[in-house]
């Protein structure tokens, strides 16, 4: 993690300091006598892991998930359907020179889940209904902390999870909040669970999503692990008349992450904190040397002369991309996140932060070679760290077959037109700063949003219907993509600030951006939101040192509409940084909606 200048200690303020941070210091004794948990499995020296030269790119097919329709047909007419879907512990073959790894995985069956977790295809107006249930052993197959704020059975034994529907605008009963988790056949409940099955209106515009899980403290473990997986609205009556590609053979999501193996197929993760004496594994960040599409390494995909789709999610734990291509072929982006564009946007490269979404079309006939190569150029952390070396600067590789086909897919001039965002109907306008804090050894401990704990009272309260202008005010030197449960948001500027020390120093003290005179240093140059960036959004890349305003939409954007569930019910929504490793340690905090 990149540290900032002028850094916030532990001692600093009341909300900001060493006080927010005194209440994890007690599970330290915990430590003591349990120790990290984790299983066997998992501890040695890297000197275990594979290098990835030692596995062969370009070698595997890339799969295609199961798909599972979430709805059903009455006399041809599509109704409600309900789901069971599980979380199992199995092995999966990620390399064909790769022994199976264990992992945890959805699915309806141990026998048919798959890393990622099948795609489940909805209808827009047609609810679909998911009992999530959790077959996983006692003991993880990663290590965790438990000196974070984490989700930890009373007995100590089971795995903590739950699934968030990432983009979804639905009740917050099956939100999938943080603290409503549970364990193997319900057996130990977190203390905001409500219910078994979870209710999916799909009431909002078509679009991409992912579900994933999101147990307290125990995400970025819970996702490396291999619990994610890809869901789509789709809307026939307005999509059709589109014509972009369509069918399982064209319209293709490609989830993409990172991952490390030891030598024995099982997965890596540093089981030693950056802060040892604090955290005894947390690192703030992590980082995997192979490139995951759908469950492969490197994988490979045979394409025709044609144009494809291909819904990419970006699935890491911390890993930004820039993919483009190497043989200069470009994408047609059509969609950003869950929403479409009112006009296609022509794109060489594709920056996507954790849990962003890039919707495109690929000309494959345009290609003048048979084969290309998709790239990525994004350091690591993002913006400035490391560069990409040999293992992680290739994803994919598309091998174009020579023939050419008459090609029925286009892509018209006019995608889908939304309400405008309207700044001068925003009700309340909130200052959002983000802060890292770090040891005596200069090591980050823990990062929070507007210096306060997860624990603290909520402070956002929007009400249902209303727009809200938000400045977020990046204060470190990391770009944190900031993910809104339920609101969608434009990005309506972003703002350098200037004497950045004189500004971090009061905000240190007051943790005020109003009586810190935000104005005074929000005037330096401002940076252009790019043509594929400025429509409807759920998560967007905060630029450190940089105040990004928003304005965030808390009704349905297709319609302004209300919502058709009660959004003000408990355990209510969160909003947090999309880096797993700052979400669980804690750069998140409660949101409650009011009427």
């Amino acid at each position: 993690m990149a540290k900032m200048e002028g850094k916030v200690p532990l001692h600093t303020g009341t909300d900001a300091g060493f006080e927010c941070f005194r209440p994890w210091l007690h599970k330290l004794i915990f430590v003591a006598f349990m120790g990290v948990v984790m299983s066997t499995a998992t501890w040695g020296e890297e000197d275990n892991l594979i290098s990835p030269s030692k596995l062969e790119m370009f070698v595997d097919d890339l799969p295609d998930m199961p798909r599972i329709e979430g709805f059903d047909y009455e006399n041809g007419v599509p109704v409600p359907k309900s789901l069971k879907i599980g979380m199992f512990s199995k092995k999966w073959k990620f390399h064909r020179d790769l022994p199976p790894t264990p992992v945890f995985a959805y699915g309806t069956s141990k026998h048919t889940a798959t890393i990622p977790g099948p795609t489940i295809e909805a209808l827009n107006n047609v609810d679909t209904y998911v009992t999530w249930q959790n077959h996983l052993p006692k003991e993880h197959i990663l290590p965790w902390d438990p000196t974070i704020p984490t989700a930890i059975p009373a007995n100590k034994k089971g795995i903590p999870t739950v699934v968030h529907l990432h983009g979804a605008i639905g009740e917050p009963q099956s939100d999938g909040h943080a603290e409503s988790w549970f364990t193997a056949r319900f057996k130990e409940k977190g203390p905001t669970w409500t219910k078994k099955k979870y209710h999916y209106f799909n009431r909002q515009q078509p679009g991409n999503l992912w579900y994933h899980d999101h147990a307290m403290g125990l995400t970025r473990v819970n996702l490396l692990a291999g619990l994610l997986g890809a869901y789509v609205i789709r809307h026939p009556e307005i999509e059709a008349p589109l014509g972009l590609p369509h069918g399982d053979e064209f319209d293709r999501p490609l989830i993409v992450f990172d991952r490390s193996f030891r030598t024995d197929g099982s997965l890596f993760m540093n089981s030693t904190g950056n802060n040892p004496s604090i955290h005894p594994q947390w690192q703030p960040e992590y980082f995997g040397d192979a490139i995951i599409v759908n469950g492969k390494a490197w994988p490979r995909m045979i394409v025709r002369r044609r144009k494809y789709r291909f819904r990419i999610i970006n699935a890491s734990n911390a890993r930004f991309f820039k993919f483009f291509f190497t043989n200069g072929l470009g994408f047609i982006h059509v969609a950003s996140d869950s929403a479409y564009h009112e006009r296609p946007v022509m794109l060489k490269e594709i920056l996507l932060a954790p849990s962003e979404i890039a919707d495109v079309i690929v000309d494959f006939s345009k290609s003048k070679s048979d084969s290309v190569i998709l790239g990525n150029d994004a350091p690591y952390t993002y913006p400035s760290g490391d560069p990409v070396n040999e293992s992680n600067n290739k994803v994919m590789k598309f091998l174009i077959k020579q023939e050419q086909e008459v090609d029925s897919g286009r892509v018209p001039k006019m995608l889908i037109k939304y309400p405008s965002a309207d700044l001068s109907g925003a009700l309340e306008t909130r200052y959002i700063a983000m802060y890292e804090y770090t040891s005596d050894i200069d090591e980050p401990t823990h990062l929070y949003l507007n210096g306060k704990s997860y624990e603290k009272p909520v402070t956002e309260t929007p009400k249902v219907g209303t727009s809200e202008v938000w400045n977020v005010i990046n204060l470190t030197e990391d770009n944190h993509p900031l993910h809104i449960h339920l609101g969608l948001f434009v990005v309506l500027d972003q703002t350098e600030l200037m004497d950045i020390d004189e500004f971090k120093e009061c905000m240190t003290k007051m943790n005020d951006a109003i009586k810190c005179q935000i104005n005074k240093y929000a005037r330096g140059k401002k940076m252009e939101v790019l043509a594929h960036e400025m429509g409807w959004k759920n998560v967007y890349k905060m630029t450190p040192g940089y105040v990004t305003k928003i304005l965030v939409r808390f009704s349905y954007i297709h319609s302004n509409a209300s919502y058709s569930f009660d959004a003000t019910v408990e355990p209510g929504y969160v909003y947090h940084c999309h880096i797993l490793d700052h979400e669980d340690n804690v750069m998140m905090r409660p949101m409650k909606l009011i009427k």
